[in-house]
């Protein structure tokens, strides 16, 4: 097998891996972002009830994408690291308080609301920071032989805090979503009303990034308007799924909303790839440029092959264990 098929199939493996875990972790941050504004203490446990059997599985496509971007594509850390270390310590950061404060809360009574805080600001902090890495991808790095010659804090500005917030609007509606199907009676009410504000404020996010990123990446608008090319249908059907949501929140669907939304991000991210392929290392690194040997891509397929069924099955199994409703006064813990 070439390497150009090799590289071409880790690609897939890796983009696969981040896009599962930004349905799958997205809302579970989302919980913790709209833990202070959740109308009562009880709202909040069956918050966290809703989440607590599946958020460190879910964690484990963060693991497998990193691991596997690190053995195919060992050149992009050379860069991606040295660029975003400072981002990447705050989502880290961010990731340990959550997984904290899921333990401590359940047991302490005394210092409950520094627990509520913990988890709310470690989620926020990690998908703020997750949505900056984005946003830096997209504007590009300071790159020469494939060595970062920029600042420590490049990752930071204007446009990557915009594209931060932007992150933590969607996973913020990716949570109401899901607690809209995972809750029931004032938690469930309470859902369904601080959707549609979400829905909105995702959707001016996405507009202005849109907007701005011809300026910050000229790339990308040479991509998308040199003429008229089949990846138009994404946006389009990112905009589709966001109408579903809209609708599907009027008339009170309990499934649905969620599914639209998970929907949204799908193209919302197809799109973003198709703005970049074959970049890896903006602004001109493609994937078969960071690749690394054919013989350890081939080595390490044969294992990520065996592994990612077994993942799929243990998930997909703990999903439907804990399918149903959470209720007030029950839960996981």
């Amino acid at each position: 097998m070439e390497t150009f098929d090799l590289s071409l199939i880790w690609a897939v493996i890796i983009g696969f891996g981040v896009i599962m875990y930004v349905l799958m972790d997205g809302f579970d941050l989302g919980v913790g972002i709209l833990f202070p504004f959740a109308p009562d203490e009880a709202a909040r446990d069956v918050m966290m009830n809703s989440v607590a059997p599946v958020w460190d599985g879910n964690e484990t496509w963060l693991v497998l994408g990193g691991a596997g971007l690190l053995g195919a594509f060992p050149l992009v850390y050379s860069v991606f690291l040295p660029a975003l270390y400072i981002g990447v310590f705050l989502m880290l950061a961010g990731l340990i308080f959550r997984g904290i404060a899921f333990e401590f809360r359940f047991k302490s009574r005394r210092n409950r609301r520094w627990w509520n805080r913990a988890f709310c600001w470690g989620s926020a902090v990690a998908a703020f920071a997750q949505g900056a890495v984005v946003g830096t991808y997209i504007q590009g790095f300071a790159v020469e032989d494939f060595v970062y010659v920029g600042g420590a804090l490049d990752w930071l500005t204007p446009f990557t805090v915009v594209t931060g917030l932007g992150l933590m609007a969607g996973y913020a509606l990716l949570g109401a979503t899901w607690l809209i199907m995972k809750s029931e009676g004032h938690v469930q009410a309470w859902a369904y009303r601080i959707t549609p504000p979400l829905l909105a404020a995702v959707l001016a996010v996405f507009l202005i990034i849109s907007l701005w990123t011809p300026f910050v990446n000229p790339a990308v608008w040479t991509r998308w308007f040199d003429h008229i090319q089949l990846i138009w249908i994404l946006p389009a059907l990112a905009l589709s799924c966001a109408f579903v949501v809209f609708r599907s929140v009027r008339r009170r669907s309990e499934g649905l909303p969620f599914v639209a939304t998970l929907g949204l991000y799908i193209f919302t991210y197809l799109g973003l790839v198709a703005s970049k392929w074959p970049v890896i290392v903006p602004p001109n690194y493609t994937i078969w440029d960071a690749a690394s040997a054919p013989e350890s891509q081939l080595f390490l397929l044969l294992g990520v092959l065996f592994v990612i069924p077994i993942v799929l099955a243990y998930t997909a199994w703990t999903y439907w264990v804990f399918r149903g409703k959470v209720k007030v006064g029950e839960g996981y813990h």
